[in-house]
């Protein structure tokens, strides 16, 4: 027969006692980590003086046609009209913040300034890079993996493989897009393109380079050959979710040559983090009890000057959940 104890107290009985066995609070806190972000590098940067409207204005001379024609003697022929093609590049402010009370400042174990100050800074950092991301994911240059011809109709097995990637560089290379120093072209992807790509045998993974120097933030390989394409690897790849066949994720891979995308911020202007103290705001907060911190970016515009010199690669991912 089983014996019970019914006078012994535990941290689960009713009553009281159960409410006072407390949690141990460690007070050292799980590090959450920042993504990496590699878009920006990939832009042509123009600055953008203050006190000259919000619209940078680009300018393309465009290429006199090649003539085989001889000439008639004493006829110069009708000659060729010059032209140009202008690129309009847009800036705005960006930013965001949040409000905390003095009581959450006095109370909060966790919650204070420095922590916040990090926090926002970083968000201003992941902002700026989505901006880019965004602009590259709407290239109208698209291909479609699997030989499908629409984003709707990719599925999981329509994966990246390096075929889509040498179909991008021949095309690159057919518009003469200039590849970056070392001759290649850089295409970024995200953990699930890699793994779908690391077991082809043109996969090199950057550890067996022979030159480890000018390596780029986030490279994690590259397809070996003359259509040779560096890895870059960001889990911040703009991903359409739900918007291939049957609801699956489609991934948009960018490859692109030099001088495909620009950015321009007014005079340098980075994201800042601003702190305003309570009882800053005078007689909107009468009793001290606000203060808030946020980051703000002054004047950033990114966009895609050199339309032939990028391509998007749509495709699908085998490990999408």
């Amino acid at each position: 027969m089983a014996f019970t104890n019914t006078d012994t107290n535990f941290t689960t009985s009713t009553g009281l006692l159960s409410g006072m066995a407390q949690k141990y609070y460690n007070r050292v806190l799980l590090e959450d980590k920042e993504p990496l972000l590699v878009h920006q590098q990939f832009c042509t940067h123009y600055p953008f003086q203050k006190n000259n409207g919000t619209t940078m204005s680009l300018r393309k001379l465009l290429k006199v046609d090649a003539n085989i024609n001889p000439l008639a003697e004493g006829n110069p022929g009708e000659g060729k009209m010059l032209s140009e093609v202008e690129v309009l590049m847009t800036i705005a402010q960006y930013g965001d913040y949040v409000r905390t009370s003095d009581w959450l400042d006095m109370v909060h174990l966790d919650e204070n300034i420095e922590r916040r100050v990090k926090r926002l800074g970083n968000a201003g950092w992941r902002s700026l890079d989505k901006l880019v991301a965004n602009a590259m994911s709407t290239h109208t240059n698209v291909l479609y993996a699997g030989g499908k011809t629409s984003r709707s109709a990719l599925g999981k097995a329509d994966v990246l493989t390096t075929k889509e990637l040498r179909n991008a560089v021949r095309i690159l290379k057919n518009n003469l897009a200039e590849p970056f120093g070392d001759g290649m072209y850089v295409a970024i992807v995200n953990p699930d393109i890699i793994y779908d790509l690391q077991d082809d045998p043109q996969f090199i993974a950057v550890s067996q380079y022979q030159d480890k120097e000018n390596i780029y933030k986030g490279e994690i390989g590259r397809l070996k050959g003359l259509y040779g394409v560096r890895l870059v690897e960001t889990t911040e790849m703009t991903v359409f979710e739900g918007a291939g066949a049957d609801g699956t994720d489609v991934a948009s891979v960018t490859v692109l040559g030099k001088d495909a995308y620009a950015d321009t911020d007014i005079e340098g202007a980075k994201p800042r983090v601003i702190v305003k103290q309570t009882g800053s705001a005078g007689t909107d907060d009468p009793l001290d009890q606000i203060s808030t911190v946020g980051w703000k970016m002054n004047g950033y515009g990114v966009k895609c000057i050199q339309p032939d010199y990028a391509v998007r690669i749509e495709c699908g991912l085998s490990q999408a959940q």
